[in-house]
């Protein structure tokens, strides 16, 4: 019986082995500071509910290994039915963990609000007072992703690049229903959703082609909506700038509405130049004047209620 045990556990743990295998450890090993301090919080917070769940899987096997049927020599007292000492250890230790987990997830959750500008560039350098916060406008359809670069001027379809170790401030949107935007070398997933903004700090520490893609369920062409994000040095971003500039088209409020129609697998798509406050149009649900504006409708109401 014992040799069939062990013989089950050393099959079920290569199978396990196995499967693991094959699996990308992106999440838990990023390439940026804010992914890598949310890998962080995953790790504590799981190697402290093993505290409870490894002596719970041990106990259980042995358990019912020492009252087996055929152990004749095992204690059985059917009157038993307290004990202090154990009642002591099953509540306070379980207690022990939910206060250190939750004070330590209280203040990781604080410092990586996805709202607030970063402070560090990673663990050992703080963002320069100087420094240039890259802007990026990400916009989801169906089904793609646009992103427009307002300090440049350009933007592109289903592709995206940053700097190395240049903070990052993405401002979210869709034209659409509700998505998420997610890459996880770089940080958390966040909600992007018509007529509202989202917001997201990031910084990516190494160079490399990451994946990027929606993580909420959108239609038909939901599985399809990945893009491209690429971690480059200076250099290299200039290069990337001057390839939208120099091999990219128009975007402008017509050429937008165009690409309001659900499309799958969209390729990558370069703009040359952006029509001014487009962005601000399109997170209004006003553009090439189809609509009010949503924020200028609000000050209106706001006025009418004064």
């Amino acid at each position: 019986m014992a040799g069939k045990l062990k013989f089950a556990i050393a099959v079920m743990s290569g199978v396990c082995l196995l499967g693991l295998s094959g699996c990308d450890w992106v999440v838990m090993d990023p390439s940026g500071d804010v992914a890598r301090q949310q890998a962080q919080l995953i790790w504590i917070a799981t190697l402290l509910m093993l505290i409870v769940i490894v002596p719970v899987f041990i106990l259980t096997a042995l358990f019912a290994w020492k009252y087996r049927a055929s152990n004749r020599d095992a204690d059985y007292d059917p009157e038993w039915h307290h004990s202090t000492t154990l009642e002591i250890v099953i509540w306070t230790i379980p207690l022990m963990i939910i206060i250190v987990l939750s004070g330590i997830t209280f203040v990781a959750t604080h410092r990586l609000d996805p709202y607030a500008p970063l402070t560090r560039i990673d663990e050992n350098r703080p963002v320069p007072a100087a420094a240039d916060t890259l802007v990026i406008e990400a916009v989801s359809l169906d089904w793609k992703w646009l992103f427009l670069y307002p300090q440049y001027g350009v933007a592109a379809i289903n592709e995206l690049a940053a700097p190395v170790d240049r903070p990052i401030r993405f401002k979210i949107t869709s034209g659409s229903v509700m998505n998420s935007f997610f890459v996880p070398a770089l940080a958390g997933q966040i909600y992007a959703m018509s007529g509202m903004e989202t917001k997201l700090h990031a910084v990516i520490n190494e160079p490399g082609v990451y994946d990027g893609f929606s993580a909420n369920y959108s239609g038909h062409g939901f599985s399809h909506m990945y893009f491209k994000f690429h971690g480059l040095d200076e250099s290299g971003f200039d290069d990337w700038i001057g390839k939208l500039r120099t091999g990219g088209g128009e975007l402008d409020g017509s050429a937008y509405l165009g690409l309001e129609n659900p499309t799958v697998e969209h390729p990558v798509t370069y703009y040359a130049t952006v029509e001014e406050g487009l962005y601000h149009a399109i997170l209004n649900r006003c553009v090439a004047g189809r609509a009010p504006c949503i924020d200028e409708q609000m000050k209106h109401r706001a006025l009418d209620h004064e």
